[in-house]
């Protein structure tokens, strides 16, 4: 909880676009556990979005840039020499240290 909130014992209410999978509304949304309601409303499902802007947005603004923005994903960060789901894969906790 953060420190506000333990005195006053309030609400939180995180309203945003992901911007990468990072940063306290990435891990409120993923890690947050059952303490936070999420609410994910694509522009897809608002019906006074006209598909049309949305299809010329995709074209402008890129792929990885319209899921983020429009269809509310966390999109992976491209800049990145290796990618998260790489890198995740290549851990390995069970290994014993060589030396102790």
């Amino acid at each position: 909880m953060l420190p506000v909130l333990a005195v006053s014992g309030g609400d939180v209410w995180l309203i945003s676009t992901p911007f990468g999978r990072c940063g306290f509304f990435y891990r409120a949304w993923v890690e947050g556990g059952p303490g936070w309601q999420r609410v994910k409303v694509p522009a897809t499902e608002c019906p006074r979005i006209r598909p049309e802007n949305l299809a010329r947005d995709r074209i402008t603004m890129g792929d990885r840039w319209f899921r983020q923005e429009y269809l509310c994903e966390f999109a992976a960060n491209e800049e990145t020499l290796f990618p998260e789901e790489l890198v995740r894969k290549a851990i390995k906790y069970d290994i014993q240290p060589l030396f102790v």
